[in-house]
């Protein structure tokens, strides 16, 4: 990624159990798009059953819960990164697999499966009271040494846009004000939601549907995946997408295009 005025491609994707992906089609799709970094939320795997497939990727990092098929990160990368980081540096949110930092000659890259709420909403405190503050202290932490990019499933839809049914869903996980405000202050503090910086005012435009009630097909979703990035990379910037069309999951894949280092 030092080849200097390239444009490389970065995804991220929630496959929600990385072999039932891999049975509807993730391997093909990866294969034909060929990103240069892949990232990949709630993977889902036991130590035991780890693919030994490379997917075309020298770089593979694994990053899995204590609990046996639960939660669990991923990357996969072109090229060797300079240091490679599990969860945050001061010990905390550990056990759950949700945070993989790859440093790059130009950029730390930071992958996160963010905590849901629950249905009951019995994890906003942890949320609002500590996951949140922890992320955006860490990612302005490392703001100081290099620019970051942050992705992954970040399991709240920022403003009304962001999903089909906003009136509905006020008092529910992903949408409560506390996790709005959790994303509000991370912009505020020098970050940029890169597919709203390209697309303002699109509407429709989800990441993830439900499994119930056709959902999916009626476009009834939520967009819950980003990619955040600190505004010194804003000028890098070229693109930034979502691929509703790609099956194999609940959640679809997002991703940027950007001019290497």
């Amino acid at each position: 990624m030092n080849t200097t005025g390239s444009t490389i491609e970065l995804l991220s994707w929630n496959v929600n159990g990385l072999r039932a992906c891999r049975s509807k089609g993730f391997d093909e799709f990866i294969r034909e798009r060929s990103p240069e970094i892949v990232c990949l939320q709630e993977v889902k795997l036991n130590p035991d059953v780890i693919p030994d497939d490379d997917f075309g990727y020298p770089f593979r990092q694994y990053h899995l819960a204590d609990k046996r098929g639960y939660s669990g990160t991923a990357i996969f990368a072109k090229k060797e990164p300079l240091s490679v980081t599990l969860d945050f540096p001061d010990g905390s949110h550990v056990g759950e697999g949700r945070v993989i930092t790859c440093e790059f000659d130009g950029f730390y890259l930071v992958n996160v499966y963010v905590p849901n709420a629950k249905g009951d909403l019995s994890r906003l405190g942890y949320r609002y009271d500590a996951w949140d503050p922890d992320l955006r202290k860490y990612l302005c932490s490392l703001r100081l040494k290099k620019p970051v990019a942050l992705c992954g499933d970040l399991n709240v839809a920022h403003q009304e846009i962001d999903l089909a049914n906003p009136k509905t869903n006020r008092k529910n996980a992903g949408f409560t004000e506390e996790e709005r405000e959790g994303m509000t202050k991370l912009l505020e503090a020098g970050f940029i939601d890169t597919f709203r910086h390209f697309h303002p005012e699109l509407e429709g435009a989800y990441s993830w549907w439900s499994y119930r009630a056709g959902a999916r097909q009626r476009n009834v979703g939520w967009r819950i995946d980003y990619f955040v990035v600190s505004d010194d990379l804003g000028p890098s910037l070229r693109d930034a997408f979502i691929l509703p069309d790609i099956l194999g999951s609940d959640h679809c894949p997002v991703g940027i295009r950007m001019t290497s280092a």
